[in-house]
């Protein structure tokens, strides 16, 4: 009786992916990268801090058991939380570091669950810069964020080298873990964004002044991290596209940046749209589905990149976005987060930080920008943002895509 009832599943499961496949023939197609690994499909499970990063009596179980359930659920290619390459790269003290062997064994448990299935996991290496909520924060100047609790030492030159190879050593370390490859985390205004933009880069020697040396910290941490874990082992990189704060990076230097991360050898560029300090909502319900796609495909439009598809994110949280999304060209993979499947249809939480507010530990959270605490204010925070996003960079287009979200509840 048993065995009839799973060969009916098992038809029943078969059935359902053949009616799915043809509809979300783009979502589902496979896609081989440059350092030979090869994704089951294009759907990226995007990077967030879940709370479970931290080992708990020497293992992250939870943390296991919590990717493994996506890598079931068909998952092609899954981004940790930010995992810190150093103690100054710490988000809050004492969170998650890769930077010692003996850290890796309890990352043995989470790759080991994933590779069960026919899902890849990358570790995405953070370092928080002058974002960190310690004492121990460095950035390229010494600029407290608007949103930080402490002032950053400024890293000397000899530290800007020694922090270049604290990222190249945690890849290492994650390669030795078992991951398929790390996501360096170069955008959302964390230390790599802080050493590129002029707004947080006041440095005169090599590390600052012009964009090719500001861009240097950046170029320099992929080469040789390269070197570090060879050419068989994924880098994705996490580029700030939009950085939508004053003293950000401009188009022209965003894709000279694209061009140069190739160069170096990445194997997937992401898009990260926004610092944390932007007060533009860039994930809130109020921001339309897909509504940053466009940057993603002006960055293909361009040209400049012959190896190195291209990741597109934001607010895409539905299959039937993401198809649309990939069929018309805008971009190579889709990154989502979070969610819940039901049936054929998938359901994403618009508003993170709503686990947050479930759980009694901040667990399975993430950064919001904006802050609508109920739809009417989320969408006069969308109209504001809308109008300061267009004094920032005014020629940019705006994005004309319906938000459906006054269907769904808050």
């Amino acid at each position: 009786l048993l065995v009839t009832s799973f060969c009916k599943a098992a038809k029943m499961a078969a059935a359902v992916a053949e009616s799915i496949a043809p509809r979300y023939s783009h979502m589902l197609a496979p896609l081989e990268l440059r350092c030979g690994l090869t994704l089951a499909n294009r759907v990226i499970m995007g990077s967030m801090h879940t709370g479970l990063e931290e080992a708990h009596n020497g293992s992250l179980h939870k943390m296991a058991a919590f990717y493994e359930a996506r890598a079931k659920g068909g998952c092609g290619l899954i981004v940790t939380g930010g995992i810190a390459p150093s103690r100054e790269g710490w988000v809050s003290p004492f969170a998650a570091k890769l930077t010692t062997q003996s850290e890796v064994e309890p990352h043995r448990e989470v790759t080991a669950a994933v590779h069960q299935y026919d899902s890849k996991i990358l570790m995405q290496i953070l370092h928080s810069g002058r974002y960190g909520y310690h004492p121990l924060n460095v950035a390229p100047s010494p600029i407290k964020a608007p949103i930080g609790w402490f002032t950053p030492r400024a890293l000397s030159s000899a530290d800007v080298s020694r922090t270049i190879d604290d990222y190249a050593r945690s890849a290492t370390l994650a390669k030795d873990a078992g991951y398929d490859g790390v996501e360096i985390m170069g955008s959302e205004g964390y230390l790599i964004n802080q050493f590129i933009a002029s707004r947080t880069n006041k440095r005169t020697d090599e590390w600052g002044g012009s964009f090719e040396n500001r861009s240097r910290f950046a170029t320099e941490i992929v080469k040789r991290t390269r070197a570090a874990v060879g050419d068989d082992f994924a880098i994705m990189f996490r580029l700030s596209m939009l950085d939508l704060v004053e003293g950000g990076s401009s188009w022209e230097e965003t894709v000279m940046l694209a061009k140069a991360l190739e160069d170096e050898g990445v194997d997937i560029i992401n898009t990260g749209i926004g610092w944390h300090e932007a007060r533009i909502p860039t994930i809130a319900t109020s921001v339309p589905r897909g509504a940053f796609s466009w940057v993603t495909r002006k960055l293909k439009e361009e040209g400049v990149l012959l190896h190195t598809p291209l990741c597109t994110t934001n607010r895409i949280n539905l299959p039937e976005t993401a198809e649309s999304i990939l069929r018309q060209g805008d971009a190579d993979l889709i990154s989502m987060v979070g969610g819940r499947r039901q049936r054929e249809r998938i359901f994403f939480c618009c508003n993170p930080r709503l686990f947050a507010h479930a759980l009694p530990m901040p667990q399975i959270g993430a950064a919001v920008s904006g802050r609508p605490r109920d739809c009417e204010q989320g969408r006069r925070w969308s109209r504001g943002g809308d109008q300061r996003l267009h004094r920032l960079q005014p020629g940019l287009p705006r994005p004309h895509l319906q938000n459906d979200d006054s269907q769904l509840p808050c």
